[in-house]
């Protein structure tokens, strides 16, 4: 790891307010089974004095990454020690002269080159920073470097992930070192899956408590996507068999809950009349990370269950967007269409301002639970981009910050962060709200 804009081992200057792990799921074996251990645990904190910064954000060229340091530049506070990092200094610096331009600040903002197939840069980045954000994907190629570098160096830990092999095979090799660190490892800290998780613990807060609990959630959004997201789907749906077995080798190794039930069933395709719209089940990580922050809190009750909807208004774009799905999916399994599908567009490449500025989500909640039913709605601006950057960077704020629940180990961004996180993204200008009670 080279550092730019201080010495190595002094403090970095106050702030103002690519790829990243040299071993791939695909080549690494899996580890043995463990014993069963309990996922909450008291964590020992990191003396800021004992590292260069506070947050360090690694991705930090790409699209999603400049867009979070942009959010950052604007937003961090002023004693906030923070850096950017990435594989090229050349690229990192032309970004600190956009950064310059938004806060004059950050013209001596440190920059940190590191590689995804250099693990050594990967440790020395860990061991600098008390949270390290990364928006480098696909996690499944990319990633676990990272993941081991934070577990083993006490480091929280954030990424954008919406690939479920990766963090159940991340929760099987590197949970229980986490725990040992102090380390939090929270994945998926974008529109996947913040809003969805806090959007449900929100409601769930709305609910009775010590009942059986029944939330779904109804997704509507009319935003583009950009190459790396699309590089990460694409990887993700291409490899079936893959997220199978590592959801098998999480189960071997994942305690059981005793006397309740957390549940995330798919669903089928209806008509809503709460919302209007036909309801299509979408395959996305966000209900797997849902049921887990309901295993995690008896506030979800003794028996919950959540499904996961795209909420639309016409039958025909239902049924057009239901074969789209599936053929994207069938053509992944063949390797030249899935190249052909990722040529398409190119990483780093995105919605330009305008565009994002037209982007919209909507995600309505319809909870139930001991006679009461409860409508609340989250909402805001572009879900891929600019909500994404802002989410990825108020985490990262939270875990710097935050009085949080002394845990440590994988967590969701719900268990992690909770309402502190929604407290930031409230004043930060998402909308968590009661729509209608009954």
């Amino acid at each position: 790891m080279r550092l730019r804009g201080h010495r190595q081992g002094s403090s970095a200057t106050p702030g103002p307010g690519a790829p990243g792990g040299g071993r791939t799921l695909a080549s690494q074996p899996g580890t043995g089974r463990r014993r069963h251990q309990a996922a909450q645990v008291r964590r020992h904190t990191v003396e800021p004095s004992k590292r260069n910064y506070d947050i360090v954000l690694f991705g930090a060229t790409g699209f999603v990454g400049s867009l979070t340091a942009q959010y950052l530049a604007t937003h961090a506070p002023e004693d906030c020690r923070w850096a950017i990092a990435g594989r090229s200094l050349t690229k990192l610096e032309r970004l600190r002269e956009r950064l310059a331009e938004l806060n004059p600040a950050c013209a001596t903002l440190p920059l940190v080159t590191a590689d995804s197939t250099d693990a050594a840069s990967l440790r020395a980045l860990a061991a600098s920073t008390r949270v390290l954000a990364t928006s480098v994907g696909p996690y499944v190629w990319y990633g676990e470097g990272l993941v081991e570098a934070c577990a083993e160096a006490g480091t929280d830990y954030l990424d954008l992930t919406g690939e479920p092999e990766f963090v159940d095979t991340m929760y099987v090799r590197h949970d229980a070192r986490a725990r040992e660190s102090g380390a939090r490892l929270v994945h998926a800290c974008g529109f996947d899956s913040v809003p969805h998780d806090l959007g449900v613990l929100f409601t769930v807060r709305r609910l009775p408590t010590g009942v059986p609990l029944r939330i779904d959630g109804f997704v509507r959004t009319n935003a583009t996507f950009s190459g790396g997201t699309l590089a990460s789907a694409l990887t993700a749906l291409g490899r079936g068999a893959q997220t199978a077995r590592a959801a098998r080798e999480r189960r071997l190794h994942e305690p059981r809950l005793v006397g309740r039930r957390a549940r995330a069933p798919l669903g089928a395709p209806h008509f809503s009349k709460e919302t209007g719209t036909w309801a299509l089940p979408m395959p996305t990580i966000d209900p797997q990370v849902i049921a887990r922050s309901a295993a995690a809190d008896e506030r979800y009750g003794p028996d919950f269950r959540y499904r996961h909807f795209a909420a639309v208004k016409h039958l025909p774009v239902a049924i057009g967007g239901v074969a789209a799905l599936g053929a994207v999916a069938a053509a992944t399994q063949l390797p030249p269409a899935r190249a052909w599908l990722m040529s398409r567009y190119e990483a780093g490449q995105g919605p330009d301002e305008a565009r994002r500025r037209r982007s919209w989500f909507t995600v309505r909640f319809v909870g139930e639970g001991g006679g009461r039913r409860v409508f609340t709605e989250v909402s805001g601006g572009d879900p891929g981009y600019d909500e994404t950057a802002k989410i990825l960077a108020e985490a990262a704020l939270s875990l710097a910050f935050d009085e949080l629940p002394a845990l440590s180990g994988q967590l969701t961004p719900a268990t992690a962060m909770g309402a502190a996180l929604t407290d930031r993204l409230q004043k930060a200008g998402m909308r968590f709200r009661v729509a209608d009670t009954r």
